[in-house]
């Protein structure tokens, strides 16, 4: 039994009739919806929604759908996306030197967790080499003596390898203006939740001498302002005064961890939605 779902995603200026005509259309096209996420931000006065349909259940392909849904979509001034389950999205990895982001996603994507395709690894150390070796998947080590040149290079692996979404996995290079332009919508990143309090080298040893209580990490879309972009996901963990600031590495990794996993599942699926500089998830 085929098991793929379409995944509509729509987001609008708010109307009056909107969920009724969607829900018209897919009943002419005989649609079983499997899932339903809708949402108005009053205040943007723009709505959101994403439907999951099961593909078998419909009387067109996926092309006819395409076509017919288009004239609704004019019709109400719709950003939409029409995406089938059985497309895995091309993901390529880039690493420095920590690796538990890196190791967390692979086992992820070999477990089949992650709908996703992993056509290479980049790394600007190749002490990383051996983590994509264990995977079969081809690494490239990037040598930065000249940022420029290696950017270019990282650029054209990724359209080389066809790449659909970067993942920055700990990737410790600052991402330049223009290349954040290019692959705007279709990067994302992952640090500590620190920012702005604790800026620069080791924010777990500020983070510790400061004594806070509560810490985190963000997974956000890359945008040229540095660690600002529309956030996807975060993870938080409570800290006392007992932890060291070993400690606080090994549970900040843990939430680094979880919160790029759970971005990265939620961009893969069509769950995020992105307006201006925030998101709407349908989680």
């Amino acid at each position: 039994m085929d098991a793929s779902t379409y995944r509509v995603v729509i987001d609008c200026p708010d109307q009056v009739g909107l969920v009724a005509a969607v829900s018209q259309f897919f009943a002419s096209v005989n649609a079983s919806i499997l899932e339903a996420s809708h949402h108005t931000d009053v205040k943007l006065a723009r709505f959101f929604m994403r439907h999951e349909i099961a593909a078998n259940s419909l009387k067109l392909n996926h092309t006819d759908f395409k076509q017919a849904f288009a004239q609704l979509a004019q019709k109400y001034d719709m950003r939409w996306s029409l995406n089938s389950s059985r497309s895995k999205p091309k993901v390529a990895l880039l690493v420095s030197k920590e690796e538990h982001c890196l190791n967390d996603v692979l086992h992820r994507w070999h477990t089949g967790e992650l709908n996703c395709d992993i056509p290479c690894i980049i790394g600007n150390h190749k002490s990383m080499q051996k983590y994509a070796d264990w995977y079969e998947i081809p690494f490239h080590y990037i040598d930065f003596s000249n940022k420029t040149e290696a950017f270019a290079h990282i650029e054209a692996l990724i359209r080389d390898y066809k790449v659909d979404l970067t993942v920055l996995a700990r990737f410790m290079q600052i991402i330049p203006d223009d290349v954040c332009q290019r692959l705007s919508g279709k990067i994302i990143n992952i640090h500590h939740s620190f920012l702005p309090s604790f800026v620069g080298a080791k924010p777990y040893q500020q983070a510790y001498d400061r004594g806070v209580k509560l810490i985190g990490a963000t997974c956000h879309y890359v945008t040229s302002v540095l660690d600002e972009g529309p956030i996807i996901e975060q993870e938080v963990m409570r800290i006392s005064h007992s932890d060291s600031s070993d400690d606080m590495v090994r549970k900040g990794k843990r939430c680094e961890i979880n919160a790029l996993a759970n971005g990265l599942r939620y961009h893969i699926e069509d769950r995020v939605i992105v307006f201006e500089s925030k998101t709407i998830v349908f989680n």
